[in-house]
């Protein structure tokens, strides 16, 4: 059995775990007038920053762990979409893309060994058991 899987789960949780922590306490950032409105508005909602970065956290702990974590790939897709785009059209400085774009190839790669798991939800036709 190959290791791969398992490094890149670890080194996706562990980025989740980090920059969620990070994120969830500090209160300054400074990518530019775009992309501080936007966390700004995500952070002045009262919930939505607390949300996402919770949902990063516990997520990246159960790849870490190794739980449920086709569950936390699926919490995971929407986060990581927003990621590479918000580097793509409101950040888009170099470490930053390359950041998002790593965490969205480990993320593709992780989903691609957890395929079977997807199989019941990517049926065109699903039916009721």
């Amino acid at each position: 059995m190959s290791r791969l899987p398992v490094v890149m789960r670890v080194v996706l949780g562990l980025i989740f775990v980090v920059f969620g922590v990070i994120g969830a306490l500090s209160g300054e950032t400074d990518m530019g007038e775009e992309a501080d409105a936007f966390v700004s508005a995500m952070k002045d909602t009262g919930y939505l920053w607390p949300l996402l970065k919770t949902t990063e956290i516990v997520s990246g702990l159960l790849l870490i762990a190794g739980f449920f974590v086709p569950l936390a790939l699926l919490l995971l897709a929407p986060v990581v979409l927003n990621i590479l785009l918000f580097h793509v059209f409101l950040s888009p400085s170099p470490g930053g893309l390359a950041v998002a774009v790593v965490v969205l190839a480990l993320g593709l790669g992780l989903a691609r060994q957890y395929r079977s798991s997807f199989a019941a939800v990517l049926r065109r036709k699903a039916v009721p058991h």
